[in-house]
């Protein structure tokens, strides 16, 4: 009788691992491909896919775990329910901002940030176009918090977008 030595075991071990992955790989890929068609049936979905940073996941998730948008009065309820605003610790009229307060929903707030990130590295690779928000930004202030603020912009965005059911207007191409 032969016992197995320990690099056997290894070699196994890892080899069901390696199994495992491709297993799980495969059925996110299927389930990615469900959820992008439905993402597409859908139209308040579809208004969201217009905006940057924003995929059929995020869309789907909005639309699966928000509320109805016209609940919130103003965009920053919004933005405030996903706990993308800063904490306010204001008093006798000298407001003073902390830190984003984290509350609400996280995984509507991750998946906004993870978008903001991905349209900061696209605005790494190319250059900003000078005098815009996200350059000035990118300037003065670390990309983590340029990602959180960006992630508020695109949630007050989110809001407009379905409360007056129009799709993304880019600020670059309106007229002031």
């Amino acid at each position: 009788m032969t016992t197995p030595t320990v690099d056997g075991l290894i070699v196994e071990t890892a080899r069901i691992y390696l199994e495992q992955i491709e297993t799980f790989s495969t059925r996110i890929l299927s389930l990615e491909a469900v959820l992008k068609k439905e993402a597409a049936r859908s139209d308040a979905s579809s208004r969201m896919m217009t905006m940057p940073g924003l995929g059929p996941i995020t869309a789907m998730a909005i639309e699966a775990f928000a509320p109805t948008l016209s609940v919130f009065k103003r965009s920053g309820d919004f933005a405030a329910w996903l706990g993308l605003v800063p904490r306010q610790h204001s008093s006798g009229g000298k407001q003073i901002l902390g830190r984003t307060s984290k509350m609400g929903q996280r995984d509507i707030r991750r998946l906004l940030i993870i978008g903001a990130m991905s349209i900061i590295r696209w605005a790494s690779k190319k250059a900003p176009i000078h005098g815009t928000w996200l350059h000035a930004m990118l300037l003065r202030k670390p990309r983590m918090v340029v990602a959180i603020a960006l992630a508020n912009k695109m949630a007050r965005s989110l809001w407009a977008m379905q409360t007056k059911r129009e799709d993304y207007r880019d600020p670059l191409l309106t007229v002031a």
